[in-house]
């Protein structure tokens, strides 16, 4: 099964050192990379990449990010995004348009969504979210 990560795992991966703890999400990445399991948005592709200071980092980040083409989105997928938005918000849970975009990308493709966004679990209890189990 093909997995969205989300910019929290790609910024923990890419743009920090991962602690002793987080190690394990960093490993997990890894192993979808190996078995070509990683999708991206073009969304979280502008996330990742802002804020970055030196021009350097965010060549060599843009680069990396580089090898992982964009899904490309459709009517449906921002039609979907809506209607998750407006479910959650109808039971009183915000969330990010970036957020119910990926939420609505992974349910349309029967994909999973690789995050520690605490987030998504609220989401969860209103609208199909397929979370990746870490390990």
């Amino acid at each position: 099964m093909n997995v969205i990560v989300d910019t929290v795992i790609w910024s923990l991966a890419l743009r920090r050192r991962p602690s002793n703890q987080n190690q394990n999400l960093v490993t997990q990445l890894q192993e979808l990379i190996q078995n070509d399991q990683v999708l991206i948005l073009g969304a979280i592709r502008q996330e990742v990449l802002s804020g970055i200071k030196s021009p350097e980092q965010f060549k060599r980040l843009r680069d990396t990010l580089r090898a992982f083409p964009d899904i490309p989105l459709t009517s449906d997928d921002y039609e979907q995004a809506a209607e998750f938005f407006n479910t959650c918000r109808q039971h009183g849970i915000q969330g990010s348009n970036t957020d119910f975009l990926i939420c609505a990308v992974a349910h349309l493709r029967n994909s999973q969504i690789f995050t520690t966004d605490q987030d998504f679990r609220y989401f969860q209890a209103h609208i199909p979210v397929n979370l990746l189990t870490k390990t």
